[in-house]
């Protein structure tokens, strides 16, 4: 039988719909409970409302903070119905029965991502509002706990039907509801506090997300999928507007936020193609166009069905060549409405506008599931560390080191074993996911030349590039491939017990070779 609602406690820090709800319930009969401006707002609204403090006896305070901690409160909330001993004992201290729980929270999280200081935060953690939100979910099969301004809606429509009252099934996926809102908001105020005190990997992990979207499938059709937001304001595939196309998938979503936070590197104008979250094509130019045809340039072939990511507003000129390409994504801090236009032709090409770019040098926690548990890392924001070393006898240019920069930057983002030749700021042969350096190697310089051959051009791009390995190579193998494809100069982290060989064999090749002291492996 639906369990009819004759008194509510309201309390929100959200005062959307308030009125409307208190005018409905106020019309139905229910008694309203309420606090502060919850009771102001629905006083001054006409609706009838009954100060708490005027409820238990005792006023609001310590500036608000004690104001529902109160045995009439929580008595009223926890007392179950069908139980002798608690009925006997709410009519001893005149606790009458409170059906209805209609509270939200302290912005805790809005108000730490506003910067407020250490003080301001802490009176933003809500100690009254968890607990009858807590007490309410417990005794679920009498109370109804609503923590949503959204669920107002469903309220209204459920004592409609149900003669002004709720039914258990309603109570009950509320109740869980209620539970992941104080789990999320505890965990939000346990991970400020590891902030604060700078224990970046405390003896309890919490963290929490909400759902952005359930997903068709995973990366596969078989497997069931979700995509959930964890509050960051970090510009990217979570705080992105879709502008067009269809619903991204799984895949559409980890391949974009790989191409973005690639193209993100990049101070100069740059494009990013990424194919199964590996980069096929990398570059910045002067002109946005001219990055994109370099990147596409890399390796045509696997940049069909790609992600295109953009570090600068994507303009008109750019938008023409990119829709010459058949595209699952692209991305970009902005998108000009002459670009939207030339992209709006391709219905089914998902867009997406950022607002901004990503801060690289950030090293916040990335997360990975293993059977049983978690790691956590910081995000790999670093590109080298100290001084660039030159081992060999021959120094690099400065167009090569500035091209060996750039190939070490990409290697971030190449799944390992990554080899990287560029040429001229752009990408022109990529080696990834190899279990063998040297095959990584075989592969860059066959994508190298395969793309020559495809513009019809009688040399390998690979001549004359520069060469970047994700971590150091083993045996001279690696570096002696990379040299038979034309390479000139060599960036890796060095620290192999054979890197005098190494060292040697680029010597013998002519080769200028600095070593970085870091890897960047990307499993």
């Amino acid at each position: 039988m639906p369990n009819t609602i004759k008194r509510a406690l309201i309390s929100v820090s959200d005062k959307t719909g308030l009125v409307d709800l208190g005018k409905y319930l106020a019309d139905h009969g229910v008694e309203i409970l309420s606090t502060g401006g919850s009771a102001k707002m629905l006083a001054d609204a006409g609706v009838a409302v009954k100060e708490v403090s005027e409820h238990t006896g005792f006023p609001e305070m310590m500036a608000g903070r004690v104001k529902t901690l109160h045995p009439k409160v929580h008595g009223g909330i926890l007392g179950r119905r069908d139980n002798d001993a608690d009925k006997k004992t709410m009519a001893e201290h005149d606790i009458p029965e409170i059906d209805l729980i209609v509270v939200n929270l302290y912005p805790f999280e809005e108000t730490v991502a506003s910067g407020a200081d250490y003080d301001t935060c802490i009176e933003n953690i809500d100690i009254g509002g968890p607990a009858m939100i807590r007490s309410a979910a417990k005794n679920h099969v009498a109370v109804t706990v609503i923590i949503d301004t959204e669920d107002y809606g469903r309220l209204v429509e459920e004592m409609a039907a149900n003669k002004g009252g709720t039914t258990l099934e309603f109570r009950k996926e509320l109740a869980a509801k209620a539970y992941r809102r104080t789990g999320a908001y505890d965990a939000a105020i346990g991970s400020w506090f590891a902030g604060v005190l700078e224990t970046p990997y405390p003896e309890r992990l919490n963290f929490s997300g909400a759902l952005k979207q359930e997903l068709r499938y995973g990366e596969n059709p078989h497997q069931t999928a979700a995509f959930y937001t964890n509050g960051d304001d970090r510009p990217g595939i979570a705080t992105a507007t879709q502008l067009q196309g269809k619903e991204l998938s799984f895949n559409n979503l980890n391949d974009t936020d790989a191409a973005f936070e690639l193209v993100a590197e990049f101070k100069d104008t740059a494009c990013a193609i990424i194919k199964h979250a590996n980069p096929c094509g990398v570059a910045v130019s002067g002109t946005l166009e001219s990055a994109y045809q370099k990147a596409l340039a890399c390796d045509p072939e696997s940049a069909f069905g790609g992600i295109v990511a953009l570090n600068r507003p994507l303009d008109g000129a750019t938008a023409e060549e990119i829709a010459k390409l058949f595209a699952e994504v692209v991305i970009a801090p902005e998108i000009t409405a002459e670009a939207q236009e030339i992209l709006g032709q391709k219905k089914n090409l998902r867009v997406l506008q950022t607002g901004g770019l990503p801060d690289t040098t950030v090293s916040d926690m990335t997360v990975r599931t293993l059977a049983g548990g978690y790691l956590i890392q910081g995000r790999d924001a670093a590109v080298t560390e100290g001084e660039l070393k030159v081992v060999t006898k021959r120094a690099p240019s400065d167009q090569e080191m500035a091209d060996l920069l750039f190939a070490f930057t990409v290697c971030k983002h190449v799944k390992s074993n990554a080899i990287i030749y560029v040429k001229d700021n752009a990408a022109v042969g990529i080696g990834a996911g190899q279990m063998s350096r040297v095959n990584s190697s075989r592969i860059a310089t066959w994508k190298a030349e395969d793309a020559s051959k495809t513009a019809g051009e009688a040399e390998s791009r690979a001549v004359g590039s520069v060469v970047a390995s994700d971590a150091f190579f083993p045996f001279a193998d690696g570096l002696l491939a990379a040299a038979e494809a034309g390479v000139t100069a060599v960036i890796q982290p060095g620290g192999s017990i054979r890197d005098d060989e190494v060292i040697a064999a680029a010597d013998e090749q002519g080769l200028a070779m600095v070593f970085t002291g870091m890897r960047h492996f990307r499993h």
